[in-house]
């Protein structure tokens, strides 16, 4: 699980790569990119250059634009 970073305890959050937050929810990564351009989620941190996101941010996002789809 090298796109995962979790604390021993599991106590901390898990913050996953934006290519598993998009795997995560079911979407493609650009989805995850609009969603940070929109305000729906942000970098909880970053490993190097790739930023990182919690799972449970990834996953309220998601909600919060569920049925949000292209009209027309």
């Amino acid at each position: 699980m090298g796109n995962s970073l979790a604390g021993p305890t599991g106590s901390s959050p898990t913050l996953v790569t934006g290519a598993a937050a998009a795997a995560e929810a079911g979407v493609a990564p650009a989805t995850v990119r609009k969603w940070v351009q929109l305000g729906h989620l942000s970098a909880a941190g970053r490993q190097g250059r790739t930023h990182l996101y919690r799972l449970e941010d990834v996953f309220a996002a998601e909600r919060a634009t569920r049925g949000r789809g292209r009209r027309g």
